[in-house]
Order: structure tokens, then C-alpha cells, then sequence
């Protein structure tokens, strides 16, 4: 059973920093594309940052400069370090394996909870 086990979000002040983590079972990490989605209420989920098997990444403009995504192949595990904070980046945080080719999936995890306070 494939498994993606974000770390707890939380509460943290405005220009404040939080890294999130999503650990991902052994069999999908290493074919996988890793990815962030964020939805905030009453807003569809979008993207927040990817990194592909290979190690290229890429960024919401909101959050370029701000947050970095990284893989930890070795432990199978995705991070999110999110730096500079905004009352904007509140939402519910997603990690996401995904693969657009054959065999092709999309798994999720149960999100968390980042709240930004101003």
C-alpha cells in the first residue's frame, strides 16, 4: 500500500520560516515526481513547488525565492522549507507522487496545516 506521510504543519509568525516533510513508501519515491500543493479555504488546491526524479524543480511565482523543495532520495522523503512567510501562505499543505507515464499515478497526502499569523 502506497503510503505519503506529511510531517505536522503549524503556527508560525509572520517572516517566520517551517519545513515540512512527506515521507513516501520506498516503491513509488525513486519513479516519482514529488510535489507541494497548498489550498486555502473557499480556493482550489494548487502547486507550490515540484522536483523530478532528476532533481529539476519548479515554482509557483508566489513563492519563488521563499521556499525550497528538495528530495532526500536515501530516505525517501520530500521537504518544503518555506522561508519569509506570508499571512498568504496559510492553507492546507498536500504532498503529492505523481508519474505522467506509464505506469502512470497520483497519490496524496492527508495534508497539514500551516497558519501564518500577521
Amino acid at each position: 500500500q502506497v503510503q505519503l506521510v506529511e510531517s505536522v504543519g503549524g503556527l508560525v509568525q509572520a517572516g517566520g520560516s517551517l519545513r515540512l516533510s512527506c515521507a513516501a513508501s520506498r516503491s513509488i519515491f525513486s519513479l516519482s515526481t514529488m510535489a507541494w500543493y497548498r489550498q486555502a479555504p473557499g480556493k482550489q488546491r494548487d502547486l507550490v513547488a515540484a522536483v523530478t526524479v532528476g532533481g529539476s524543480t519548479n515554482y509557483a511565482d508566489s513563492v519563488k525565492g521563499r521556499f525550497t523543495i528538495s528530495r532526500d532520495n536515501a530516505k525517501n522523503t520530500v521537504y518544503l522549507q518555506m522561508n519569509s512567510l506570508k499571512a498568504e501562505d496559510t492553507a492546507v499543505y498536500y504532498c503529492n507522487a505523481g508519474r505522467s507515464f506509464t505506469p502512470k499515478y497520483d497519490y496524496w497526502g492527508q495534508g497539514t496545516q500551516v497558519t501564518v499569523s500577521s
